[in-house]
C-alpha cells in the first residue's frame, strides 16, 4: 500500500516505513507530524484517487531531523562590466519517518 501526498510544494510517493526529505518545517525533533493532502492511496482493491485531495485521509510521521543540504555556489558574472558576485546557499530540509497511511 502506498500513498502519494503534497508537502512544501512538491509531491512524494510515499509508503509505511519510508524516510523522506521534505521542505523545512517548522517543529521539533521526534515530533508527530499528519499530511492531510492526500493525492492519492493505492488499496488492495485499486486505486482512490482525490479530487484535488483525498477527505478524511492522512498519512502520520514522525520527524527525525532537521537539517541543512549540501552548499551549492551561486556566482553571477556579466563580462566587461568588472560584476562578480559569489553566494553560497544551503537549502533546509526535514527528515520524516512514515509510520502510517490512514484513508
Amino acid at each position: 500500500m502506498y500513498a502519494v501526498i503534497e508537502t512544501g510544494g512538491k509531491q512524494y510517493k510515499v509508503r509505511e516505513g519510508d524516510t523522506i526529505f521534505v521542505e523545512k518545517i517548522d517543529s521539533k525533533e521526534g515530533d508527530k507530524i499528519d499530511f492531510s493532502k492526500v493525492l492519492l492511496i493505492s488499496k488492495e482493491d485499486g486505486l482512490v484517487v482525490g479530487k484535488p485531495y483525498i477527505e478524511n485521509a492522512k498519512v502520520e510521521g514522525t520527524i527525525l531531523k532537521q537539517g541543512k543540504g549540501k552548499k551549492i555556489i551561486v556566482f553571477k558574472y556579466k563580462p566587461k562590466k568588472n560584476y562578480k558576485k559569489k553566494q553560497g546557499h544551503r537549502q533546509p530540509y526535514t527528515k520524516v519517518k512514515i509510520e502510517k497511511i490512514v484513508g
